[in-house]
């Protein structure tokens, strides 16, 4: 079988203070925002972090309702996701549903920074919730 992952796209963290965790990872670590984007149909506002051909995701919730306030409320501040980079979204989404998986998405999505993506219950993949992305461009 062929690898389906072909590299850790981003590592998402979950904070309640997203202007003050892009502060502290600027400071600590010398850190800048590559790009930042309100997902209205995740309810979430994101800050992305390069290192590397990687990120740092940083997620805030703009909706109490939203699945990562209710992941705050219920775990706290701290690791959310990994996103791990596909050349085909819908066949690696596809490979997860084969082997029996359960996933989120039925289907892949749009996401952040004219990505494709799709996520994958934690159930299935050991307590980790993964996002599958399809990149359209240079990351």
């Amino acid at each position: 079988m062929d690898m389906l992952l072909t590299e850790i796209d981003h590592v998402a963290i979950a904070v309640r203070d997203l202007e003050g965790a892009i502060s502290w990872y600027q400071e600590v670590f010398g850190a800048t925002v590559e790009h930042r984007e309100v997902v209205d149909s995740d309810g979430v506002a994101e800050a992305l972090l390069r290192v590397a051909d990687s990120y740092v995701q940083l997620l805030t919730p703009t909706t109490d309702t939203s699945p990562v306030a209710k992941y705050l409320e219920k775990k706290g501040e701290g690791l959310h996701h990994v996103g791990y980079r596909v050349a085909n979204c819908a066949e690696a989404l596809e490979a997860v549903k084969a082997s029996g998986g359960r996933v989120i998405d039925e289907h892949p999505r749009p996401g952040s920074r004219g990505t494709t993506v799709a996520f994958i219950h934690p159930k299935t993949s050991f307590g980790t919730l993964i996002e599958l992305v399809e990149d359209h461009g240079g990351h």
